[in-house]
């Protein structure tokens, strides 16, 4: 294993923009599943050989992908993916524990368009993970535009990463059908509550969802176009079908499956989370005028 020497697994739109961004103080190298026109592109294997690894994949990819191609020596890793398991409700901080102490892992949160950070633009994210030697270890490898901060709170921290995307998706849906601002405001700030109910009932911190990753994650990610799933919740407001936007996408758009997980552990462990169900209908096929209704009498 390669000393002091980090990588980026994955090159998608978030890898890209990661690699960009810490490429901006030393070298750093990057991996994908298809040889990319990148600086520093290399074989997983030599990316594999550093010592840090940002690993960018989707996240329901994560389980097969580690159990294929990961061994452990001793790697500090930091999760850029955000999602919960659609097939088992698993988190992710639950998958990694199969293959890395949880000292060797952090995750990344907060609002951070990769279409920004690319550009260099200033932004702040959100370094969680149990261990703070973890997050200042990997701290000092961020450019100065990207603001780090650390909390503990890795299960906040995957909720509110995960949920956002699925919020994202009711506001695009809100968005497309013209509804307004003031539904559009009611939707995102009630879907903060649910989030959070969401969240305690797993054990995180009720402040972690007024923070970065929270409120500030969701506001960005609900609000704009350039989030893939904002884009996917125009799309089905317009009456396209769920295949033909993520075919225009190109990209994944994680909300579509966390909608399910989300609907798995809530039925399980009987959490309300009344946005989340109706996206998931929609997801499914359901009108959303008719969930529209049914969100206004519950």
């Amino acid at each position: 294993m390669k000393k002091n020497s980090i990588a980026v697994i994955g090159a998608g739109k978030w890898g890209e923009a990661l690699h960009f961004a810490l490429s901006r103080k030393q070298e750093c190298l990057i991996t994908s599943r298809t040889k990319r026109e990148i600086k520093n592109f290399v074989d997983l294997n030599t990316a594999m050989d550093c010592e840090y690894l940002i690993i960018a994949i989707p996240a329901q990819q994560i389980r097969a992908w580690m159990k294929e191609n990961f061994v452990f020596k001793g790697q500090k890793i930091l999760v850029a993916s955000k999602g919960i398991e659609a097939s088992t409700g698993e988190f992710l901080n639950e998958i990694y524990d199969n293959f890395v102490p949880s000292k060797n892992v952090g995750f990344i949160s907060g609002p951070s368009f990769a279409a920004e950070v690319i550009k260099g633009l200033p932004a702040a994210i959100v370094i969680n993970s149990k261990s703070k030697k973890l997050y200042k270890n990997f701290a000092p490898f961020f450019p100065s535009f990207l603001k780090t901060y650390y909390s503990k709170d890795v299960i906040g921290a995957e909720v509110a990463g995960a949920y956002k995307n699925v919020l994202a998706i009711a506001s695009g849906i809100c968005e497309g059908l013209q509804l307004g601002n003031n539904a559009r405001a009611s939707l995102i700030s009630r879907g903060l509550v649910e989030m959070q109910r969401f969240g305690i009932h797993f054990g995180a911190k009720k402040s972690s969802f007024v923070g970065l990753s929270g409120a500030g994650d969701l506001f960005l990610t609900a609000s704009s176009t350039l989030s893939r799933n904002y884009r996917v919740g125009l799309g089905l407001a317009k009456g396209k079908s769920l295949e033909s936007i993520l075919e225009e996408l190109g990209e994944v758009a994680e909300g579509v499956k966390t909608a399910e997980a989300i609907h798995m552990l809530s039925s399980k462990y009987e959490i309300y989370t009344p946005i989340a169900y109706e996206v998931k209908q929609i997801l499914e096929g359901k009108n959303p005028l008719e969930s529209l209704k049914d969100l206004l009498k519950s």
